[in-house]
C-alpha cells in the first residue's frame, strides 16, 4: 500500500467516525488538540463537502451509500437560499450520487438568480453583506453544475467564468472579490482580502473543471502557485506578516494542479500536485485529520483548524492521485 492509500483510507475512516459522532449536524471545522468538530444545524456553505466527503467514502470502500444518500437529500433546502455558493453545495454534494434531479433542481435555481447585465450569478443574501459581487469562491462547483444543464447553463457558466477570470487577474496581484456599481463597472471588494490564500486555488479549480483555456497559468500570480520550487503550503494572508499556514488551500490546489493536468497531459502540473499532496500527509495529517487549515484569518475564526473542505479535497486528491476515482468524477 502506498503512502497516498494509506493516507486516503485514514482520512475515509475518519469520515465514517464522524458522520457517526455528528448525527444529523454537518462538520465545520475541529479543534486541533481534541478533534471535536463545531456543527451547524444545515452545513452553511461548506455542506456540500461534506456529503461529497462521505459519498467519496462510499464510493471507494464499499461503505453502505444510504447514509451519504441521506447527506445529499438533507441539501435540499439549500435550492432555494440566495447564494452563488449553491454550486459547491450542490455539484460537490451530489456529483458522486444518484440525486440528478435534486443536481438539475439547484442548476435551474442558479440560472434563475443568474443576471444577465451584471453577466453573473450574484454572490448572494445568504451570508449578508453586498448581495452584487463577483467573488472568486462563488465559481468551484457553479461551473460544472451550470455546464451540464443545457446550452443555456453553458452560456451562463462561461460568462460567468470569463468575467471572474478578468476581473480576479485584472492586475499583478489576483483580486478575489469585486463589487458592482450602478454604472455598471466594477471595484475591487475588501473581503476576502488580496493575498487571500485560497484565491488561486478556487479560481484553477473553476477553469480545470470549464475544460477551457488555461492561459491564467501565464498569469505571474497564478504562475507562482504552481511553480515547483514554489512553497507548498501558502499563508492565508500574502500581506500579513503574522499569518498562520493554510492547508486546506494546498488542498485545493493540489486537485485543482490534477485536473488541469489531465486536460493537457502535464507531468509538470501533476508532479506539482503530487508534492503538495506529500507534504499536507507528511507534514501535516495526524489520524487521518488534516491540521492547520485557516477557515477565516482577518476574523480571527479557526485559524489553525481541521476544516471540512480541507479533509474533503485532501481526500479528493489522493483519490485521483491513486486512481481510485477519476479526475473529474466530482
Amino acid at each position: 500500500m502506498s503512502w497516498a492509500e494509506r493516507a486516503l483510507g485514514e482520512i475515509l475512516e475518519r469520515a465514517g467516525e464522524t458522520e457517526l459522532d455528528v448525527g444529523d449536524r454537518w462538520p465545520l471545522y475541529a479543534d486541533p488538540a481534541t478533534g471535536r468538530w463545531t456543527t451547524t444545524a444545515r452545513g452553511s456553505w461548506t455542506a456540500g463537502f461534506w456529503a461529497g466527503l462521505v459519498w467519496l467514502r462510499a464510493t471507494i470502500t464499499g461503505a453502505d451509500r444510504s447514509s451519504a444518500a441521506s447527506r445529499t437529500a438533507s441539501l435540499a433546502p439549500w435550492a432555494e437560499v440566495d447564494t452563488a455558493t449553491r454550486g459547491l453545495i450542490f455539484w460537490y454534494g451530489t456529483a458522486l450520487s444518484d440525486d440528478t434531479a435534486l443536481r438539475d433542481k439547484a442548476a435551474r435555481a442558479c440560472l434563475d438568480a443568474y443576471d444577465p447585465v451584471l453577466g453573473l450569478v450574484p454572490w448572494g443574501t445568504a451570508f449578508g453583506g453586498v448581495r452584487e459581487l463577483a467573488r472568486v469562491d462563488a465559481l468551484p462547483g457553479l461551473i460544472p453544475l451550470l455546464s451540464r444543464h443545457g446550452l443555456e447553463g453553458e452560456r451562463v457558466a462561461r460568462r460567468q467564468l470569463e468575467l471572474q477570470i478578468k476581473l480576479t487577474l485584472s492586475g499583478q496581484e489576483a483580486h478575489p472579490a469585486w463589487a458592482a456599481q450602478p454604472d455598471g463597472t466594477w471595484v475591487p471588494h475588501p473581503d476576502p482580502p488580496v493575498g487571500w490564500s485560497r484565491t488561486v486555488g478556487w479560481l484553477a479549480l473553476a477553469v480545470a473543471d470549464s475544460g477551457g483555456p488555461h492561459r491564467i497559468l501565464e498569469h505571474p500570480a497564478v504562475a507562482a502557485r504552481f511553480a515547483p520550487d514554489s512553497v507548498r503550503i501558502p499563508p492565508a494572508s500574502a500581506r500579513r506578516f503574522d499569518s498562520p499556514p493554510d492547508t486546506s488551500a494546498a488542498a485545493v490546489e493540489a486537485v485543482a494542479a490534477l485536473k488541469l493536468a489531465a486536460r493537457e497531459s502535464s507531468g509538470r502540473l501533476r508532479d506539482r500536485a503530487a508534492d503538495l499532496l506529500g507534504t499536507l500527509v507528511s507534514e501535516h495529517v495526524r489520524a487521518g485529520r488534516l491540521l492547520d487549515g485557516c477557515y477565516d484569518f482577518e476574523r480571527g475564526v479557526a485559524t489553525s483548524h481541521e476544516l471540512v473542505w480541507g479533509d474533503f479535497f485532501l481526500a479528493l486528491g489522493l483519490a485521483i492521485l491513486t486512481g481510485a476515482v477519476a479526475p473529474f468524477a466530482c
